[in-house]
Order: structure tokens, then sequence, then C-alpha cells
């Protein structure tokens, strides 16, 4: 079987094609060139920064050293238009968004097969690092949780059409991360200590908004004014880092204001929600529409998933005191008991 893998220069996508390799299938490599320049960026490490070109050289040693065909495809104005577009937009509407949720269904998995195939290389299945795993159920395509609960990246694929999932391999869904580190040494992998990327931008996120600071209110629920702060795209919902003291219990962002320049705090208990809104739903494991139906729900990519709660394919209802921090923009994910996507949708 020819697979085609995605690179991006680290020791995930690194150990991905090496065990393919093994398993005896014919391999090539490919990476997205996303960074165009146009802005500064930073130092650490990230999906989208300078230190691209850095990647990329790294990744076409390794596909040398392992004896695959290689290519870059240039993905940069597309991307700009589409995933920094949708990160300014979504910003600059008060709600926070998820770009590398978009990236991966759009791009990833979406947009670089395409392109590698219209430059003439053929493949049967389109490989990434990712730690997920691919099941079936009823008939249906859906992504399941990794072994290594830490590392976990399903939340990130849960937009992956079932066209998109009958290609898509994840060769490190059953692995750990610790695992995945012992077999790069033992190859000699040039990433096999590279630190994991943690960010999807390596600067100040100000840059992509582009807007100008723009002072406004810290307020309470009542409209008390507590503070201010230089634009209220710089929060999100559920936020306590950074916001400094206001009282002897700590405040949490519940809501932004994007027509007043207000960002609203409250307690801990006041920054739960019982009931929200999910829209532009992709379904996985479950099909559209039916009953409503009991899954767990995670309403960010880290921890585990939350629940039970209720959800009927727009509304999703929390028992109890409900859930904490919920931030439009971001996405919402269900799973069943064993941990594979039901469906997912953004935020309302």
């Amino acid at each position: 079987m020819k697979v085609a893998v995605g690179l991006s220069g680290g020791v995930d996508s690194s150990v991905a094609a090496l065990l393919l390799k093994e398993q005896g299938h014919e391999v090539v490599g490919v990476t997205m060139k996303l960074w165009s320049g146009a802005y500064r960026g930073g130092e650490r490490d990230a999906c989208f920064g300078p230190g691209e070109a850095e990647d990329i050289a790294r990744a076409d040693e390794l596909a040398h050293a392992l004896g695959i065909g290689y290519q870059v495809i240039d993905c940069a104005r597309e991307y700009e238009r589409v995933i920094v577009g949708m990160f300014r937009e979504t910003s600059l509407r008060g709600e926070t968004p998820n770009p590398c949720v978009f990236c991966n269904a759009a791009f990833k998995f979406g947009l670089l097969p395409r392109l590698v195939r219209e430059a003439g290389c053929e493949f049967d299945r389109f490989a990434t690092g990712h730690y997920a795993r691919i099941i079936q159920a009823g008939g249906r395509l859906a992504v399941r949780r990794a072994a290594d609960e830490k590392k976990d990246q399903s939340y990130f694929l849960y937009r992956l059409s079932q066209r998109q999932l009958a290609e898509a391999m994840f060769p490190l869904g059953e692995l750990t991360k610790t695992e995945v580190r012992r077999i790069a040494a033992e190859h000699s992998l040039a990433a096999a200590n590279k630190a994991d990327s943690q960010d999807f931008y390596s600067g100040d996120r100000n840059e992509l908004v582009g807007a100008e600071p723009r002072e406004g209110e810290i307020v309470d629920l009542s409209g008390k004014v507590l503070g201010s702060h230089p634009g209220y795209w710089n929060f999100t919902v559920g936020q306590r880092k950074g916001l400094g003291a206001f009282g002897p219990e700590p405040m949490y962002v519940v809501r932004l204001d994007a027509c007043r320049n207000q960002v609203v705090l409250g307690h801990r208990t006041e920054a739960m929600t019982k009931e929200f809104k999910v829209k532009n739903i992709v379904w996985q494991a479950r099909e559209s529409g039916g009953a409503p139906f009991a899954a767990r729900v995670k309403i960010r990519s880290t921890g585990a998933p939350l629940g039970p709660v209720e959800f009927d394919g727009e509304t999703c209802r929390a028992p109890g005191d409900g859930l904490f921090g919920v931030a439009p923009g971001q996405s919402a994910v269900f799973y069943d008991e064993s941990g594979s996507i039901l469906c997912g949708g953004v935020i309302a």
C-alpha cells in the first residue's frame, strides 16, 4: 500500500513514517508550507511560525534517512485567507477561535492530500502522527480516543468526514508518548528529543487579529467597573490567569461583550453553564437527527470528556451545576462511553 505521511519535523510524525515503512508500505512524506513571513512570530515552537524552515529541513533529512520520497506543498496563501482569517473574525466577534480543528479538516486532511495528488503523487492512504484511533460503528467510521489518554488528540479530529476517515491512518494511536520517544531514540531519529509544539501560533495573537489596542472596562455581572483592559479579544471565557485580584475570591471571565468592549467577570459558580447551543455539527459514529441522547463532552482540548450530558443535535444540557467555562467559538465534542466521537460542533 502506498501511504502519504504528513511530516511536521517533530518526533510524532517522524515515528509514524518510520513505523509505516517498517510495516512494508511504500511511504512518501509531505509537508504543508504555511508560513509566509507576513508576521513577526515568536521563539517558541508552534504550527504557524518562523521556525517552519527548520521543521521542513528536519523532515527532509528524515525522508532521506528513511529512503522515502518527500514533497513540500505551499499552502501559505490559502492558510492566510481561511485559517488566519477565521481566527481574526472569530476573535473580533468576542469568541474563542479553534484554528487547529478547522485546519485539520480543511487543510491537513483536505487541501494537502488533494494538492499532493494534483502534483502527480498518487497514494492509497493518508497518515499523520496524531494520537487517535479510527473505529467502525454501525457502518460508520469515527475517531476514538488514543491509548495514551494524556496525549489524546481526538478532539482536534472531530470534523473529519466519512471520506476523510476512510483514507486516514493514525499509526501512533495504540502507543504512548514514552514509547514513541523510545522508538525515535532507538532509530537515532533527529527529532527524538525535540519538544512538542504546544501552540497554534508562536507570537503575539494581536498580530493575527490585526486590531489596534483599545482600552475597555473590566466589569462584574452587576456592571460595576473593576478595572481596564487593552481589548476584549485578548480574553476567553473561563480565564483566570492575568486578570488581577478584585476581591477575596477568584474571579473568572464569564462573558465578552464585543459591542461595549467589556470583559465581564464573575465567581466560579457564575461561570458555570447548564445549557448551550452547538452549531456547524459534524456527525461521526452517530447519524444526524433522532432523539436526544446521552454522551460525554469535551468543551476544550485538555482534560477528559465530562458528563454525562444530554444532546439533541442542537442543545447540550448538563446536569447539576453545569459545565465550567463554556466558551463560544470553541468546539463541543461528544463521545460515547468507549471514547468514540459521536459528533461535534462549534459552541454558539
